[in-house]
């Protein structure tokens, strides 16, 4: 028998689990992330309450889009290798370190990835040596891009990316910062059925972290609920958000 002979599966006999839309950007004191909270099985929604954002460690954050199971193992290994390292040389890794071995984990992933289960993150944190905020992003052969003001990843990431585009500030403050996030998840899931937005009804927002001088934070539930109440109230009146100035 020649196996490669045989037809090919189609694309949708092995059904998986799918994380969408992961966004993030600089401000005036660090980095912060937001993920939505949808993940999709085909066209079927399989989950509404998911978490994609992650601490990597003490200083940085990890979000993750693809292929769910394997993106929440892929996390943890590379918390448990943080940890490890650590604790072996009584030092952590530095923040390219971190970045580069993350890229190498994606990269062991590259024969699923060619057969469609790919993982694409996103990793932000403080970089103590650089004592500024940093972000990568990465391809699917661990490929890892610095990304200098906002990035996005996940079915929504081009909406989002739209959106940041007209309302990125490097200089705002962190809860400015998270507001653009927020409303380019709302863009996002606007256009793309696998991102979620703001649910009000079912109390279910999307998971933000910041990453700073201070270390790593998640925000509370009701932080995100007050201010995406706002953004809600707003696109009451403008449904397509913020107006923007062509001059």
């Amino acid at each position: 028998m020649s196996p490669e002979a045989l037809p090919a599966a189609p694309a949708d006999a092995f059904p998986a689990v799918h994380g969408t839309t992961i966004v993030a950007a600089r401000y005036r004191d660090g980095v912060v992330m937001a993920g939505d909270r949808r993940a999709t099985m085909g066209s079927a929604i399989a989950m509404r309450d998911i978490e994609k954002v992650f601490s990597a460690d003490d200083q940085s954050i990890i979000g993750v889009a693809g292929v769910a199971g394997i993106a929440i193992e892929l996390v943890r290994l590379f918390q448990v290798e943080l940890e490890h390292f650590e604790k072996v040389e009584g030092v952590g890794l530095s923040f390219d370190g971190k970045a580069n071995r993350l890229g190498s984990l994606i990269r062991g992933n590259l024969a699923q990835a060619m057969q469609g289960m790919a993982v694409l993150p996103l990793f932000i944190g403080w970089d103590e040596r650089a004592v500024r905020g940093r972000m990568f992003s990465y391809d699917a052969t661990g490929g890892r891009y610095e990304e200098h003001e906002f990035c996005s990843v996940g079915s929504g990431s081009a909406f989002a990316r739209g959106a940041l585009k007209k309302l990125y500030d490097p200089e705002a403050d962190e809860q400015s910062a998270v507001a653009a996030l927020l409303q380019s998840l709302y863009d996002a899931a606007d256009d793309d059925s696998a991102t979620s937005g703001l649910d009000l009804t079912r109390g279910i927002f999307p998971l933000v972290m910041r990453a700073n001088a201070d270390g790593v934070a998640r925000w509370s539930e009701q932080g995100v609920r007050e201010l995406a109440e706002q953004i809600i109230t707003a696109r009451t009146g403008r449904p397509d958000g913020p107006r923007g100035y062509a001059l």
